[in-house]
């Protein structure tokens, strides 16, 4: 199951909307991998949309990961976060790109999917910005389900070299930190990963194919 952003715009410090939605790599090469290894994908959204790429993520030798994007139907046909039945499915991956910032963030029903697979042992992957969906992930008593739980996500230090920092309402790392969950930054733009228990977690796009390889040893 990949849970993705149905987002195509980023809300900015400013009230602009800054132009997003999913990035390529991180979807196009965890998918390449777990069809390799034999599995099926399945792709949910809010409301059962066709998530967006970030057309940022397709510039220069990223252009590349386009035609895997174009000859994967799962992306172009995917079901409602409200129909998913997590018992169907081996595993949850989570890209990222900033769309899953403007929604995922606070969409109750991922949250909801994600806490639901994490108490139940089920391997977890989430990339870059994809774990700001974790931060929906909140029980009735406003505790955070990932709270404890040591991850990787994209850095405060990268979105600074990224020349966003100063735009944005709010810093993913320091969000994550702000629930109780506890964010190990690598070096900007290297491939890094925290694994702990069934969660599997990446820094940034470079993270991307060292996920996919961590998610298939827990499956």
């Amino acid at each position: 199951m990949f849970i993705m952003t149905g987002a195509d715009a980023w809300t900015l410090k400013d009230g602009s909307k800054h132009p997003t939605g999913f990035w390529a790599e991180e979807a196009a090469v965890p998918y390449q991998e777990f069809k390799k290894a034999g599995h099926e994908i399945v792709v949910a959204t809010p409301g059962g949309v066709v998530s967006p790429v970030d057309e940022g993520s397709l510039a220069g030798e990223n252009a590349k990961f386009r035609a895997i994007l174009e000859a994967a139907p799962e992306f172009r046909d995917p079901i409602a976060l409200a129909d998913v039945d997590l018992a169907d499915y081996a595993a949850v991956y989570v890209p990222g790109g900033h769309g899953p910032m403007e929604d995922l963030a606070v969409d109750a029903r991922s949250g909801e999917l994600l806490a639901t697979a994490l108490r139940a042992g089920t391997p977890l992957g989430v990339v870059c910005h994809g774990p700001a969906a974790l931060l929906a992930a909140v029980d009735a008593d406003g505790r955070n389900a990932f709270a404890g739980y040591r991850v990787t996500a994209f850095t405060n230090a990268e979105e600074t070299q990224a020349g966003n920092a100063d735009k944005a309402i709010w810093l993913l790392e320091d969000r994550l930190n702000e629930a109780g969950v506890k964010v190990e930054a690598g070096a900007p733009w290297s491939s890094h990963v925290e694994v702990d228990r069934n969660l599997v977690t990446g820094q940034n796009p470079q993270s991307s194919e060292a996920v996919a390889e961590a998610l298939l040893r827990q499956l």
